[in-house]
């Protein structure tokens, strides 16, 4: 079959018509490269992992006071997590809703839905009153707002990452697959930065007041633009058309769970190793700082921003690796070398400033490298009718199983039995990872 980046469009003349107006942006002639196609997955996840960093990091320096002062600091942080969890199990839902408002409706009126939700839950956690100005509603209202954004996050699926990895020349797919993953240490970078200066120039009191709402009104206005930018272009009559040409339309949640249940739990589970760690070298490990240590909480988020530049180039060098020698032999020698730094991270989190750091610069290291191919590794498995939700619904299902609870569990079993605990639970998701690459063994992208 022929590339399908090299189609042209068989009525040129509808293109030039002015009522497409704005849609013609980001076309060329007819012609649709994968380097195209790669900037609208760009911009849609680096606004993604921004508005979740923003509310991860919220979870540990800000929620467990202002919604939750009534408990002590650990249960205080871990009633923080639960909520934060939330979201997570709320996406594949999400994804289910909005697959069918796009059956019913439009792909354009589903991702206009997705982006009013989203908008609205991120501005409304802005807002909220405190746990002292309006006592256990404010955690509720928190919680729904905190559903809100998952559910909606499960109906900005747009395709894009699917329609690449079947646009990419065959010799570069581990290259274009990792262009998105990018958005993950970008995200965390700006978030971490943005709250370690707020940290750094407000008074606790100020930054508990009023400070950390200002995160959250960036987030706002970056979704909103991004949303935008990507309904834009993915009306546009070139990518409809190839989007359908792919048989990127979705079905319902039903038929691939009976006719595709098998590859949705290979595909959640062969990341497994990569999204455990994500949330074990982002937000538990400030969780742990914040508690346990007197370190200055701005000067430990410089350091991850540190290991957020490392992780940046392992994502960079995951897609070399990846074009050369296979995405799942890629996957699976990443989750065994989380296999043997788990069974460091005892020694390295008690082992003062230097091992907090070395953790944190090692482990981002890693996440870059394993992180940088897990999206998508098994949308070749899906048959061409299924491919378009069934690649979303295996991001939610990796999600949830690998990094919802994370830092709920780590925290939670580090605080009362030991950091051994966390090792345990790191390794656990790189046997996972192993396992579920060992059950399949047509893991590279396929035409």
């Amino acid at each position: 079959m022929a590339n399908t980046y090299d189609t042209v469009l068989p009525d040129d003349s509808k293109l030039a018509s002015p009522g497409n107006g704005p849609r013609l942006i980001n076309t060329r002639g007819g012609h649709i490269a994968p380097g195209e196609i790669a900037i609208g997955v760009v911009i849609g996840r680096a606004s993604e992992y921004f508005d979740f960093f923003v509310y991860a990091i919220a979870s540990v320096l800000v929620f467990p006071a202002v919604f939750f002062p009534f408990a002590q600091p650990l249960e205080a942080t871990l009633y923080s997590f639960t909520v934060f969890a939330f979201a997570f199990l709320a996406r594949p839902l999400g994804t289910v809703i909005f697959m069918a408002i796009q059956r019913r409706f439009s792909r354009e009126a589903k991702l206009t839905l997705a982006l009013f939700l989203l908008g609205f839950s991120t501005a409304g956690i802005a807002f909220l009153p405190n746990y002292a100005q309006l006592g256990a509603s404010a955690i509720l209202a928190l919680s729904l707002l905190r559903i809100g954004q998952g559910i909606a996050l499960g109906g900005s699926w747009d395709g894009l990452p699917s329609l690449l990895a079947l646009n990419a020349p065959q010799n570069r797919r581990g290259w274009y697959a990792m262009l998105g993953q990018l958005g993950a240490p970008v995200g965390f970078a700006i978030a971490a930065g943005l709250f370690s200066y707020l940290l750094s120039e407000l008074s606790r009191a100020d930054f508990l007041e009023w400070g950390w709402r200002y995160p959250f009104y960036v987030a706002f206005a970056i979704n909103v633009v991004a949303l935008f930018a990507r309904l834009r272009l993915v009306s546009t009559p070139e990518y409809s058309h190839l989007l359908d040409e792919q048989e990127l339309e979705p079905v319902s949640a039903t038929e691939i769970v009976q006719k595709q249940g098998r590859n949705l739990i290979i595909g959640a589970l062969a990341a497994l190793a990569s999204y455990a760690l994500f949330h074990l070298v982002t937000v538990f490990p400030l969780s742990w700082i914040s508690l346990y240590s007197d370190r200055s909480i701005s000067a430990f988020l410089h350091v991850q921003m540190m290991g957020a530049a490392l992780a940046a180039v392992g994502i960079v060098i995951s897609g070399l690796v990846a074009d050369r020698f296979g995405r799942r032999t890629t996957l699976g020698t990443l989750a065994c070398l989380i296999a043997i730094f788990s069974g460091f991270v005892p020694m390295l989190l008690n082992g003062g400033t230097r091992g907090e750091d070395l953790f944190i610069l090692i482990g981002f290291a890693l996440l870059g490298l394993s992180y940088g191919q897990a999206a998508g590794a098994v949308s070749a498995n899906f048959h061409a009718k299924y491919r378009y939700t069934g690649a979303a619904l295996t991001s939610d299902l990796a999600w949830l199983v690998g990094a919802a609870f994370a830092p709920l569990v780590a925290l939670g079993l580090s605080a009362h039995f030991g950091l051994g605990y966390v090792s345990l639970y790191l390794l656990s998701g790189a046997v996972g990872s192993l396992a579920a690459l060992s059950l399949n063994r047509a893991l590279e992208i396929r035409n």
